[in-house]
């Protein structure tokens, strides 16, 4: 586990998956599903695990996550090594107090020092947020490689955003972007 300070905000911590203790997991996922109001799927669980997770605590209660996992997309003809955000909240009545942004910039840290950029697929009234961290929101059509084959994703365009990194992969934000597989929301 790496604590990382946040100032006047309560800590945060960055914790492998492996390293949760099932105190802390059911914790988190209880946040979630009190965060998105159940539209928190087991699923969509599933999605934010195996990776690392940003918590933010006060004294011994979570009161933010988030997580990262490794991911392909593939662009421009490559396939990149992709740090994916998944299952971000902060509890309803810790909002405003910038554990959103200690809990991103975390998971941002990792994104610029071990993958070829970070990608996210935000919310409507995140938007806002995530533009003004650097994320920048994807133009071109978004698909997904399944098991049928390359199947267009349009109901996703225009909520994915990616996190450029120094030296990562020249992009072209009007082109096709096309995620891995997997069960559940595809992005």
């Amino acid at each position: 586990m790496v604590e990382i300070g946040t100032g006047g905000t309560g800590g945060i911590a960055l914790v492998h998956t492996v390293d949760l203790d099932a105190s802390v997991r059911a914790a988190a996922r209880s946040l979630l599903d009190e965060v998105f109001e159940g539209d928190m799927t087991d699923q969509d669980w599933e999605h934010a695990l195996g990776g690392v997770h940003a918590l933010a605590w006060e004294g011994s209660e979570l009161v933010g996550h988030a997580s990262l996992v490794q991911r392909r997309l593939l662009h421009g003809g490559r396939a990149l090594r992709t740090g994916y955000v998944e299952g971000v909240g902060v509890r309803a009545d810790r909002r405003g107090r910038g554990y959103g942004a200690a809990l991103m910039g975390a998971l941002e840290r990792v994104v610029r020092g071990a993958y070829d950029l970070g990608a996210l697929a935000s919310s409507d009234e995140a938007l806002d947020f995530y533009a003004a961290r650097g994320w920048l929101l994807w133009q071109g059509p978004t698909s997904a490689l399944t098991p049928s084959g390359t199947v267009r994703t349009e109901e996703d365009d225009g909520c994915v955003h990616v996190l450029p990194v120094d030296g990562g992969a020249a992009l072209d934000l009007s082109g096709e972007l096309v995620c891995d597989w997997r069960e559940g929301d595809l992005w």
